[in-house]
């Protein structure tokens, strides 16, 4: 999959269904295996006083469906 086509989609908790954001680039290691997804926050109040840049490991990823990934936030 590109990574043209994963910012298409909208990152989703899948705990309690809140949107996180847009996916902006992935994380690669050395060995070119991706690692992590990097999310930009959509919240607008919480990006002014933080870093509104995420990183969702692979492994927190459950599903990518057609128009979202979802995701298990620790």
């Amino acid at each position: 999959m590109k990574l043209s086509e994963l910012q298409e989609k909208v990152v989703v908790n899948i705990d309690d269904g809140q949107k996180i954001g847009n996916i902006i680039d992935v994380h690669i290691n050395k060995d070119g295996q991706t690692i992590g997804l990097m999310v930009e926050r959509t919240r607008f109040l919480l990006s002014l006083f933080t870093n509104n840049v995420i990183e969702v490991k692979w492994g927190q990823i459950k599903k990518i469906g057609k128009d979202v990934i979802l995701v298990h936030l620790d």
